[in-house]
C-alpha cells in the first residue's frame, strides 16, 4: 500500500500521525494534571479546616452556644420533626438518584474513573451505615438529653 502513494503522501501521513500523537500526550499530560490539581486543592482545603477548627475555638465555642441556645428554644415536636425530615431529606433511600449524583461528582473529584458497579454498590450501602449511626446517636444522646423528643421521633416515624 505504501509503495502505491507518493513520497509526499506518506510524509504527509506521518506528519498527520505525528501531530495526533502529540495531541494524544496532550491530552494525557492535562488528564493528569487535573487529577494532581483535584487532589492537592482537596488536601489544602482539608488542611485549611483543620487548622481553623484547632485555632478558631472561640469562634466555634460562641457558634457553639448560639446553636445550643436556638435548639433548646424549640419544642419537642419541633425538634422530632426537625430530625426526621432532616434524616429522610439527606439520608433518605427513597433518593438513590440523588446519591449517585453526589457519590459520582466526589468520586468525581478525586480524580477517579467513573465506575458504574462501585457507586452502586456505595449508593446501597452508604446511605444505611449513615442512617444507622444517626439513629444510633439519637438513641443514645437524646435518651439523656429529653427522653419525651424520642417518644415524639417514633410517633412520627411510625
Amino acid at each position: 500500500m505504501i509503495t502505491e502513494y507518493p513520497e509526499t503522501d506518506i510524509q504527509e501521513l506521518r506528519i498527520g500521525i505525528h501531530k495526533e500523537t502529540i495531541q494524544l500526550v496532550k491530552t494525557h499530560n492535562e488528564y493528569n494534571l487535573h487529577i494532581i490539581l483535584h487532589f492537592s486543592t482537596n488536601i489544602i482545603c482539608f488542611a485549611i479546616l483543620s487548622g481553623y477548627f484547632i485555632l478558631g475555638n472561640e469562634e466555634l465555642v460562641v457558634l457553639n452556644s448560639w446553636v445550643r441556645e436556638f435548639l433548646h428554644s424549640l419544642s419537642d415536636t419541633i425538634k422530632a420533626f426537625s430530625i426526621l425530615l432532616v434524616t429522610d431529606l439527606w439520608i433518605g433511600f427513597h433518593s438513590t438518584h440523588g446519591w449517585e449524583l453526589m457519590i459520582g461528582s466526589v468520586y468525581n473529584d478525586f480524580g477517579l474513573a467513573h465506575n458504574d458497579q462501585i457507586i452502586s454498590g456505595l449508593v446501597s450501602t452508604f446511605p444505611v451505615i449513615i442512617d444507622t449511626i444517626v439513629k444510633y446517636w439519637i438513641f443514645h444522646y437524646l435518651n439523656r438529653v429529653s427522653p419525651s423528643l424520642v417518644v415524639i421521633y417514633h410517633s412520627m416515624n411510625e
